[in-house]
């Protein structure tokens, strides 16, 4: 289940309260590979496993959060650095 674009429209990130944006394919593809890889981690610590079938991107660029089921995941501890991903971007 897709995310609603209407929903998307006035969602921010729930740290800087910055906009949010879908990523891309490629940007998915490689969350995925690292994920699939163990390296990725949540900000709390947690591996983030895969396979990645939508995420969301601050317009900063900074982080990273899963959308479960249609549903985004919007809590600080299950964010992803972007950082840890150089040269995602989606």
């Amino acid at each position: 289940m897709a995310l609603d674009q209407s929903l998307l429209d006035i969602l921010v990130c729930p740290v800087t309260k910055k906009p949010l944006r879908r990523m891309d394919r490629k940007a998915l593809k490689r969350l995925t590979e690292a994920a699939e890889a163990s390296r990725l981690q949540f900000a709390d610590g947690s591996p983030v496993s895969g396979p990645i079938a939508e995420a969301l991107i601050s317009d900063d660029g900074e982080r990273i959060y899963l959308v479960d089921d249609g549903i985004p995941v919007l809590l600080e501890d299950r964010a992803i650095s972007a950082e840890s991903l150089q040269g995602v971007a989606g």
